[in-house]
């Protein structure tokens, strides 16, 4: 990465932000407009379109237009791959100003954006259009008499509404899958992390992608969020959030036209390191990265250390170690590690949870705020190094730089205390034993288990919890399942 060209993207003023509905830059209505804040340095870069209910109607009225007409659910396969294609080359073309634009408003580490947002993206994209026309229906060996054929038909208009941590990568992991298979879709993103996905949509039109089939609409959960939920013309409604604004959608869903609803909910993923692991320098310098690079503001980050006790207090100290290396600093500079916190109110937030282990006894290593001269919003990484089961810490998504260690004396109490929460999303296991690695992913109630790593698998598997950490999956050939619906035709020969 070239830090001149970072740093001339970052001097570009901002116009406004507008919505993108029917192929159209649609201004802000008699609402306004809301700031956008950066926490790199606490400015106003700008300002976006606060939506309306109206605005959210007119964009899902655009995305069932487009689907009842077939310009995008009944194109030929190889001609929705080709505009698919190219819309993937134009994001990889502008992969710089998307990450860099994305940063000024997320904060999230120039070296990482760049690759887990727009190539990310791109990629996404790209992998759902190559398997376009490779998804077939089924034939069912039935009684010769009878034919029966199983269709895969896209299922109408999506309802997409994303957060503010990787809006480019979760966004295009619901993008990727509902276009390919034909649906049309209205997006919100997130109030503190929207110009990105707006830019991709402005790409998208370029690309091709015909006017309707994929709107954005910016503004606050409460107003346009909601009315994609309860919305009567919306058939599939896909989050990435917090568990709370899930069981609003699923109650929305089920006052209105029963909509399937897919949820990733996050996560308080355990990440589990036994005395025989393989090599405890690269399991702390891997786990500490998993928690602490973009500020732990990551759905799967390994938030909780269960160690085995007899490693417990040299474990803590090589986890200190990497901590403290960690460079936290302007998410702008190719140099820095670990950006900003995404707002001062999730600071305060990750904040009060040290503040709640100190007042408990418990031993807090870092976790203070700093570089405030910036303006920004910027904290340490933060070790709480004797977590106990019933700490609010143990229990609950902090979503920033917080790891909480807790020691286990058996494979038995390293199984329960993993299972111990209400999440199921990811979970790491370190050890050289193979048998206690297949028993361990075996008993652990997660959708993703890592052994001997943590993080960086790819699009070929599947994300998706368990318990309250959602239903569904994104990334793989599964996503495609949200998305179509299964038409059996039943012929008498």
């Amino acid at each position: 990465m070239n830090q001149d060209r970072i740093d001339a993207l970052r001097a570009v003023p901002l116009a406004p932000f507008q919505h993108v509905i029917n192929g159209c830059r649609v201004s802000a209505s008699d609402a306004g407009v809301l700031p956008v804040v950066s926490p790199v340095n606490g400015t106003t870069i700008t300002t976006m379109a606060r939506g309306t209910r109206k605005d959210a109607i007119s964009a899902i009225a655009a995305a069932r237009e487009a689907f009842d007409n077939g310009c995008w659910s009944e194109m030929a396969p190889l001609a929705r791959k080709k505009v698919l294609l190219k819309w993937a080359e134009l994001i990889e073309a502008n992969a710089l100003e998307l990450a860099v634009l994305g940063v000024r408003e997320n904060g999230t580490e120039i070296s990482m954006a760049l690759k887990a947002e727009p190539m990310s993206a791109a990629a996404t994209i790209r992998f759902y259009a190559e398997a376009i026309d490779k998804l077939f229906g089924e034939v069912a060996p039935t009684d010769p008499a009878f034919l029966g054929l199983v269709h895969r038909e896209p299922a109408g208009v999506v309802g997409a509404i994303v957060p503010w941590n990787f809006p480019l990568m979760i966004g295009a992991w619901k993008i990727g899958p509902a276009l390919a298979a034909g649906c049309t879709m209205v997006l919100k993103p997130a109030e503190t992390a929207s110009l990105s996905l707006v830019r991709l949509a402005e790409l998208a039109l370029d690309a091709g992608v015909p006017p309707g089939v994929f709107n954005v609409v910016t503004g606050e959960g409460h107003v346009v969020g909601a009315q994609i939920a309860e919305s009567m013309d919306v058939d599939v409604l896909v989050f990435t959030g917090s568990g709370a604004t899930g069981r609003r959608l699923l109650e929305a869903a089920a006052q209105s036209n029963m909509k399937r609803v897919y949820l990733e909910l996050g996560g308080k993923s355990p990440n589990i390191v036994f005395a025989d692991a393989p090599d405890l320098d690269e399991a702390a310098k891997v786990s500490a990265h998993g928690i602490f690079r973009n500020s732990g503001q990551v759905c799967i980050a390994g938030s909780r250390i269960l160690v085995e006790r007899r490693i417990h207090e040299l474990f803590v100290e090589k986890l200190t170690a990497h901590a403290a290396s960690i460079k936290v600093g302007d998410p702008l500079d190719v140099t820095t590690q670990s950006g900003a916190v995404n707002s001062e109110r999730q600071l305060r937030q990750n904040l009060q949870f040290l503040e709640e282990a100190r007042s408990l006894g418990r031993k807090v290593i870092g976790g203070q705020q700093i570089l405030q001269e910036s303006g920004g919003f910027y904290m340490a990484p933060a070790i709480v190094a004797d977590t106990a089961r019933d700490d609010r810490l143990f229990q609950e998504e902090v979503f920033g730089p917080v790891l909480a260690v807790t020691p286990f004396d058996s494979e038995e109490e390293a199984v329960k205390l993993a299972n111990d929460t209400r999440y199921g999303l990811a979970a790491a296991v370190w050890t050289s034993n193979l048998s206690r690695a297949h028993r361990m992913v075996r008993k652990i109630r997660a959708g993703l288990v890592h052994i001997n790593t943590y993080g960086g698998s790819d699009l070929t598997i599947p994300l998706g919890g368990v318990k309250q950490s959602g239903n569904g999956h994104d990334k793989s050939l599964h996503a495609f399942d949200k998305f179509l619906d299964l038409k059996t035709a039943w012929i008498k020969l």
